[in-house]
């Protein structure tokens, strides 16, 4: 069990990093659940729509049998939630074989929008986005009463009070104070910004065994999936949050 200092140091620390990582870890289904809630509720899923027969463990996996891989768009969980996630914990079990890939990308948003000019700043601060739960689905059919939600362009983290962009090209459909043409305009050019500078992320490299906890209300990540036909396992759970605020 973690000691008082020991939790209140890594709280400290996901606040100042927004991602951590830790090696060598031997967890059990409900410890993995038990340390997920030690920052929150944990998000329950309906059976139907998930990978196994826990609703608050989401596997994540992909082989030589798989289509796509979960999370190849950058993206934030769960933004079409009217309450998106506070946080996430993904522990992979089963790296590839060939000893590389699958790496995960994580973008910091707080960076994101210092980078923008004072005018872009203040005009982004005025704008709402939608955030629909079908996006992902594009191809495929989508599973019913998918959520979807309106949500500030850039929102105060709820615990530091910095400023961060909360767009993401896995979820967001549209701007609603601006036309189409001009909406896609915009949004292109801030999923670029996100997806091509090098100084907004770090790179998490997954050895067997391996947890990272992220925060969801200022981070982006994007999970590469560079290993077929190689197969990578692990499962993830999600901490509650609650409606982003500009």
């Amino acid at each position: 069990p973690l000691s008082a200092k020991q939790l209140t140091e890594i709280r400290r620390a996901f606040l100042e990093n927004h991602v951590l990582v830790f090696r060598d870890q031997h967890l059990t289904v409900e410890q993995h659940k038990a340390f997920g809630r030690l920052f929150g509720p944990l998000r329950a899923l309906p059976v139907e729509s998930i990978d196994g027969d826990d609703p608050e463990l989401v596997v994540v996996r992909a082989n030589a049998q798989s289509r796509f891989a979960a999370g190849e768009l950058w993206h934030t969980d769960g933004t079409a939630d009217l309450e998106p996630s506070m946080g996430s914990m993904l522990y992979v079990k089963e790296t590839p074989a060939i000893g590389t890939g699958g790496d995960t990308l994580f973008a910091n948003m707080h960076l994101a929008i210092e980078m923008l000019s004072p005018a872009m700043q203040a005009f982004l601060g005025e704008l709402t986005a939608i955030h629909d739960g079908e996006i992902p689905w594009k191809g495929y059919q989508p599973p019913a009463n998918l959520p979807k939600s309106e949500h500030p362009v850039v929102v105060r983290h709820p615990e530091t009070g910095r400023r961060s962009l909360f767009v993401n090209s896995g979820f967001t459909s549209h701007i609603v104070q601006l036309s189409a043409g001009e909406s896609r305009t915009l949004l292109n050019m801030l999923f670029d910004l996100i997806a091509r500078e090098p100084s907004l992320s770090c790179r998490v490299r997954w050895e067997p065994n391996t947890l990272v906890f992220w925060d969801n209300r200022c981070t982006q990540h994007h999970a590469v999936w560079d290993y077929f036909p190689h197969s990578r396992y692990g499962e993830r759970v999600t901490i509650l949050g609650g409606r982003p605020k500009a």
